[in-house]
């Protein structure tokens, strides 16, 4: 994880902040770049850093024991990881990863605890985005238990398309079984119906987003429901 230099934030939570809030905030974070891979925090265990993504994404994950780690939200440059230390709790609930490299501004955590309590703005800030956040959580929850496959690959190929800011992933299908919590034939069946369609194109693992506007028609209600949510509190989140 490389350090990279200071530049103006592109991260939204950030720059929804009042100029002075902003500066104190930034006067304590590195810009850092993230690699596919990195583990960011680990379940039960303290956050040792804030993250606030610029480019790039972070998958929030729960694990059971046998079972490989199932996808429950993602983060982009509209949020953060750490917003629950806002609530007095130090330890991480999920295990995050960055799952699309990019660059995030980090502050070490007892940095962040002392700007949280001195800066009412970033409080606000940050309550709205729990509020977001578990919003998104509990849809992911509903979409998991309800919904098919192939809606649910688009809404995800969406989700990561709106943070990643590309139109290209690499995405084994291992990799998206894992994530969406199915077996992998049944990744190969909905992938290759997207592709049949000409809304994406996959091959060895390489996704290309064709039509961003079919995969919304294909993606289920949860998509939109978890957008509407974040636009509620915050705005579009462009």
């Amino acid at each position: 994880m490389a350090t990279q230099n200071r530049s103006a934030p592109d991260n939204l939570l950030i720059a929804r902040l009042p100029k002075a809030a902003r500066t104190r905030l930034l006067a304590g974070c590195e810009l850092v770049e993230l690699s596919f891979g990195d583990i960011l925090s680990q379940p039960d265990q303290p956050f040792p850093f804030v993250y606030f993504p610029r480019s790039g994404f972070i998958s929030m994950m729960t694990t059971v024991s046998g079972h490989p780690p199932l996808e429950m939200g993602l983060i982009g440059n509209e949020g953060m990881l750490g917003a629950t230390l806002a609530l007095g709790v130090e330890a991480a609930p999920l295990l995050a990863v960055a799952q699309g490299a990019g660059s995030a501004w980090r502050i070490a955590t007892p940095a962040f605890q002392q700007e949280l309590a001195a800066s009412p703005p970033l409080q606000a800030v940050i309550n709205r985005f729990i509020y977001v956040l578990l919003a998104q959580l509990s849809q992911s929850a509903a979409c998991t238990r309800f919904h098919e496959v192939e809606p649910r690959l688009a809404r995800w190929l969406l989700m990561s398309h709106d943070r990643a800011h590309v139109d290209h992933f690499h995405l084994t299908h291992q990799f998206l079984a894992a994530m969406l919590g199915v077996q992998r034939s049944a990744i190969t069946i909905a992938a290759g119906a997207l592709q049949r369609r000409q809304l994406i194109h996959y091959s060895r693992g390489e996704i290309n987003i064709l039509s961003r506007s079919g995969l919304e028609a294909m993606a289920c209600e949860c998509y939109r429901a978890v957008n509407q949510d974040y636009e509620a509190r915050f705005g579009r989140a462009d």
